[in-house]
């Protein structure tokens, strides 16, 4: 690929994907509106010759009812003569006034347009889409990418509009939030006594607008949502949106405490206008670009007033089963210390990428060891170490935080131990990539629309292209790390640490001067085997003195766990994998169906929750209608 060096980590599906980037540049006198008029009435029938050859067409629920992503002239015509008629698709139209041409590093241009349809097979919806067209030589112009995305289902509330319950001079400002109107033992927001959703509680059950538990509702909710973090959050709104019955079960005492209980110094890594939570841009100028673990929580609990989401705090779903009859689930939950029983067709998971099960890996002789061990989920701060030497075990974002806090609170050595060469991303390269698309002039629904709707292994292509670029400009960076022994990986690809390996990189906020210049050591190319009473002895033999050990070594990665654990083995087997991708480069197991009904997968970054949040409510709706996505699962 032109501009783009290889990682050179082991090969992953993003690596065997057949895309490329445009081949010829577009001229800077080129006429637009010739080049949209080829396809501008088109749409509903493009064939094999209006696409490149290597053509992608990437759909987010809109015809195929599904994330595909079809590769080749040939598939992504066929598939799109295909899911055209199955779903009825109508009333296409080209908005010639959005067309931009769109360069990147490397002389790589295309010409990018949006346009509109809807779909006439139930569910009936509004959808939209983008073609990115490129110079194909001899004066001809290709489409190389069409994206499809499913904006709104017709006959339902707008999924990207709640009215807020608290006006900002009712105390929901970034500067002072009230309580809300929480009631006694009620949820954040607008609940009362002991109910849910300003209704009292009948023998542990709900009483329904509609009523009670009657024939036509004999369930307590549309949908239980377990965890509160920003995708438990997100996916809360977009189903109060749709006018869903639905609550949030968040362990924690108040929203924004999965932020605030971490160590002292975590903060964002990507810049604010990416932080925000649907309907709003949760976070005003006036705070800070990178934001702290206390701003993020005090943002989350002031949009949890405003909008008032239905949470029930101190809770936890213990148990549950499917009653595959009724297609209804039974939960139990431990709710501020007393065990309920709640009913559900819909059950979304949303319990974070890692799901909170530390990797803490395992070396003889433990009890030896006269310091401290612990994980990083357990680490706050370094505060009560000075004058102590410190180990920390990995090299990816969390363990440079943490060795950085080590030499602030002054312990005498500290020294990271590096297990694998590791992605050195500095935060202005991503910063620069992120703002193209995330910044104070594009609305965030908008900006959600253009990134998430982009072929992951287009997304690799261009964010390499970027970055890469970046890093040919200043060798001296990486090389600094290179002289005092960190294994730099500088063309790494930041969209496989995010949609396939799940971490393992580190975006430089300035911890990387700090090993440059010898500040904080690092041993590379060995790898503990076993405790001795003053630290770690090595594989090859040499001895790392240590007070205190800090593993920052990840996460388990795969909700399919947590699943069986809470569900038992006969719906964890129809339950996927989580993270990482399939063949076709999407996301395994989250934002769609499983073989199990009614269970969902939620989770990624912050943006991943926004996003996504509303395509898996828009299902839970159209589902509850009686009218499910029709799944287009062929292989062409």
């Amino acid at each position: 690929m032109l501009g783009i060096r290889k990682d050179r980590s082991s090969l992953s599906v993003l690596k065997r994907l057949p895309v490329s980037a445009p081949k010829l540049p577009i001229e800077d006198n080129v006429n637009v509106e010739s080049v949209l008029a080829l396809f501008k009435n088109r749409l509903s029938s493009l064939d094999q010759n209006d696409f490149v050859q290597d053509a992608i067409w990437r759909d987010t629920f809109a015809l195929t009812g599904t994330l595909r992503t079809f590769y080749s002239a040939s598939s992504a015509a066929c598939a799109w003569a295909i899911n055209c008629k199955r779903s009825t698709a109508v009333h296409f139209n080209l908005e010639s006034e959005s067309a931009q041409v769109v360069r990147m590093p490397g002389n790589l241009s295309w010409i990018s347009v949006y346009f509109t349809f809807e779909t006439a097979s139930e569910p009936q919806s509004l959808c939209c889409g983008y073609l990115d067209i490129v110079a194909a030589g001899d004066g001809q112009w290709k489409i190389w990418v069409l994206r499809t995305v499913l904006e709104q289902l017709k006959n339902c509330a707008n999924i990207d509009k709640l009215e807020p319950v608290l006006s900002d001079c009712e105390g929901s400002s970034w500067n002072t939030v009230k309580n809300g109107t929480n009631g006694t033992n009620g949820v954040n927001g607008t609940d009362g006594v002991n109910g849910t959703n300003g209704t009292n509680g009948v023998n542990g059950h709900t009483v329904h607008s509609n009523g009670a538990l009657t024939a036509s509702h004999p369930y307590d909710f549309d949908c239980v949502v377990v965890g509160g973090g920003p995708a438990g959050l997100s996916t809360g709104g977009r189903l109060k949106s749709l006018g869903l019955s639905y609550v949030v079960l968040d362990r924690n005492e108040q929203a924004g405490d999965n932020w605030k209980n971490r160590y002292s110094s975590a903060r964002l890594h990507t810049p604010r206008n990416y932080a925000h939570l649907p309907y709003e841009r949760t976070f005003p100028p006036e705070v800070q670009q990178y934001i702290t673990k206390d701003e993020l929580a005090k943002g989350y609990n002031n949009w949890v007033k405003k909008f008032g989401i239905k949470v029930w705090n101190s809770t936890e779903l213990i148990s549950g089963s499917w009653d595959d009859l009724q297609k209804l689930w039974t939960l139990s939950i431990m709710r501020r210390g007393k065990e309920e029983v709640i009913t559900t067709p819909h059950v979304v998971l949303s319990v974070g990428c890692g799901a909170q099960t530390p990797n803490m890996p395992s070396y003889p002789d433990k009890d030896r060891f006269r310091g401290t061990v612990l994980h990083s989920v357990e680490y706050e701060s370094a505060s009560e170490w000075k004058g102590l030497k410190g180990v920390v075990i990995g090299t990816a974002n969390t363990a440079h935080d943490v060795a950085e806090d080590m030499l602030g609170a002054e312990m005498t050595e500290v020294m990271m131990v590096q297990r694998n060469k590791t992605y050195i991303l500095p935060v202005e390269y991503n910063t620069q990539v992120m703002e193209m698309t995330y910044n104070d002039q594009i609305p965030t629904e908008v900006a959600d629309r253009l990134y998430f709707s982009l072929p992951n292994g287009i997304g690799s292509v261009v964010s390499q292209l970027m970055n890469h670029e970046s890093a040919r400009a200043e060798p001296e960076r990486f090389e600094a790390l290179e002289k005092v022994g960190f294994d730099v990986e500088r063309w790494g690809d930041v969209f496989h640490h995010l949609v396939e390996r799940g971490g393992g990189h580190y975006i430089d906020v300035g911890c990387s001067k700090l090993i440059s210049d010898g500040k904080i050591k690092v041993k590379s190319k060995a790898n503990p085997v076993r405790y001795v009473e003053d630290g770690l002895l090595f594989d090859d033999g040499s001895l790392l003195k240590a007070d205190v050990i800090v593993f920052a070594t990840g996460f388990e990665s795969n909700m399919r766990m947590i699943v069986e654990n809470l569900f038992g083995p006969k719906v964890a087997s129809k339950s996927e994998d989580f993270w990482g991708l399939d063949p076709e480069g999407e996301v395994l197991g989250a934002f769609k169906p499983q073989r199990q009904p009614g269970l969902w997968y939620m989770g990624g970054n912050i943006g991943h929750a926004r996003y996504w949040s509303r395509h898996v409510a828009m299902q839970i709706k159209a589902d509850l209608l009686g009218t499910p996505f029709k799944v287009f699962s062929e292989v062409l």
